[in-house]
């Protein structure tokens, strides 16, 4: 038993430290030791994904927040959402039963089951204390934002290691603000885009990373251009992020040229009521589809009963429209009624305080300035659903209609 142990002994100490060679090899130890730790916390490095934090509110955020979260998930892919923003969720419903309705985002975040509901969050205001606290903990490394609908403060731009991109439908520096795409379709631009820029406290300001180009469609409406170009935004966004991550996104991106800056300010109710006399049908119908949504555009006509020669006001919703170059001649007690048109339009239009509404097959033709017409396609009568022209005249049931004519000096 003894032999043996002594054995075990010599056999692991069969060459004993002497005093000059026990200092080197502690040290050729501890240098193993130090290489071996500092391999491990650089692969760790490698290995941690980018943490990403995404804030939007809509619906065409939510298809932002969507494509990113699939990228996320792809085996190549060195970022994750490690958290979501959003505004909060309005109220549905009135007095005690009104409920918090999420927003798409919020609702996108929640379904994804990619994330924690402590990750999920929906401060009042960007610049809550217990919110940029929270952000400060988690240390992201980039911020996106896409339609938040909220200012973000210096604090908050400060906190993300490679800065906050947001997604704009425009080319900036023009349509900055809050309604690019609707100012660029009232505008009757041909061309519009979408840029991926940095954030800045100045709104929409900041250095431009990437823009791709489109034609406008001349019928196009807000809503289908928004999620048209949100979509191809997202995509853009993501192309660059290998970059942004490498720490070559601010390099690579060019500072907005103020001399072109053009304001997008918000849409108002009061804009949203057409004067078929004051503007060309031109202007009218670029200022529809790019009201479309929200507020949407509405006009007041005169519905005459023919037995009784009565008019009563309606306030009809212009839904759809259509431009046409060829003008048409209004009919008024001092004009002669033009092609279509009975003698009973005519009169019904007698003492010129009134122009007759045309309905031409399933269009509705107002006449506008400058001799030109819109036609109409779709229309919402008070309390009614959305219906073709068609279905609307119908429901005139032989009534018709009036467009009132501003009083002369007015």
């Amino acid at each position: 038993m003894h032999r043996s142990r002594s054995m075990v002994l010599r056999r692991c100490s069969a060459k004993p430290f002497t005093h000059s060679t026990r200092p080197v090899a502690v040290h050729r130890g501890i240098r193993i030791v130090a290489q071996s730790i500092s391999l491990a916390v650089h692969i760790t490095a490698e290995k941690r994904k980018h943490r990403v934090v995404f804030l939007g509110t809509p619906e065409v955020a939510a298809g932002v927040l969507q494509d990113l979260l699939t990228a996320s998930q792809q085996p190549d892919s060195n970022f994750e959402i490690s958290l979501v923003v959003s505004q909060p969720g309005k109220p549905k419903g009135r007095g005690n039963r009104a409920v918090a309705i999420a927003s798409p985002v919020e609702a996108l975040a929640r379904d994804s089951g990619l994330l924690p509901a402590d990750r999920i969050l929906c401060p009042a205001r960007a610049r809550e204390e217990d919110f940029l606290h929270r952000l400060e903990e988690l240390k992201p490394d980039l911020a996106i934002t896409a339609a938040y609908g909220n200012m973000l403060p210096q604090r908050f731009l400060d906190i993300p290691r490679y800065g906050t991109l947001n997604v704009h439908p425009s080319l900036l520096p023009k349509y900055r603000g809050a309604a690019p795409v609707q100012r660029a379709l009232e505008d009757g631009v041909n061309e519009t885009g979408v840029s991926v820029a940095y954030t800045v406290l100045a709104c929409d300001a900041g250095p431009v990373l990437a823009q791709r180009r489109v034609a406008v469609d001349p019928d196009v409406t807000a809503p289908e251009l928004l999620q048209q170009l949100f979509c191809l935004g997202s995509r853009l966004l993501i192309e660059k992020l290998p970059d942004v991550f490498a720490g070559r996104g601010t390099q690579m991106a060019v500072p907005q040229d103020e001399t072109q800056v053009v304001h997008a300010a918000k849409l108002t109710r009061e804009e949203a009521h057409l004067d078929f006399f004051s503007a060309p049908a031109a202007v009218l119908h670029n200022r529809v589809r790019a009201f479309a949504g929200w507020p949407g555009t509405s006009a007041t006509f005169l519905v005459q009963d023919e037995a009784t020669g009565v008019a009563e006001p309606m306030v009809l919703k212009i839904v759809k429209t259509r431009w046409t170059e060829s003008p048409i001649q209004s009919c008024s007690a001092s004009t002669s009624a033009p092609s279509g048109v009975t003698e009973a339009d005519s009169r019904a239009a007698e003492g010129g305080s009134a122009a007759a509404v045309l309905f031409v097959g399933d269009v509705m033709s107002v006449p506008c300035a400058g001799g030109t017409s819109l036609e109409v396609l779709q229309v919402q009568p008070p309390t009614k659903k959305v219906m073709p022209v068609q279905d609307f005249k119908n429901g005139l049931r032989g009534k018709r209609l009036l467009l009132p004519m501003p009083m002369p000096g007015l």
